[in-house]
């Protein structure tokens, strides 16, 4: 049992590499994202939600790509792709359901201007 751990810590990918801690620390944007979930989505940013889904796409490739595989940083991105792109549903439908409210506000107000 010793010796398979000191296999996998003496391993490519073990605790010695940036192989294991690049991983690790891209964890706090899955947490971050999961924490933003209790959060309106009024605040959500599409803009920086739509870069950190294209972000963790591009990554989730290098991690298959790059030897020795990455599975580690590959599950990191993967979680937070589907973290992400939750954000931004819950952003659009908020953006969608805003905007059909505007709109019913609108409607009376354009109604009641005299027009010439």
């Amino acid at each position: 049992m010793a010796s398979r751990f000191m296999q996998w810590v003496n391993s490519p990918t073990g605790p010695k590499t940036t192989h294991f801690w690049g991983p690790v620390a891209n964890w706090g944007f899955v947490l971050a994202g999961l924490a933003d979930m209790r959060k309106d989505p009024e605040y959500i940013s599409p803009n920086m939600t739509g870069v950190m889904c294209v972000y963790s796409v591009l990554f989730m490739r290098f991690a298959w790509e790059v030897q020795p595989r990455n599975y580690l940083l590959l599950a990191c991105h993967a979680s937070n792709e589907t973290v992400q792109l939750y954000q931004l549903s819950r952003w659009y439908s908020w953006s969608n359901s805003a905007k059909a409210a505007d709109a019913k506000r609108v409607e009376p107000e354009q109604a009641a201007v005299p027009t010439k």
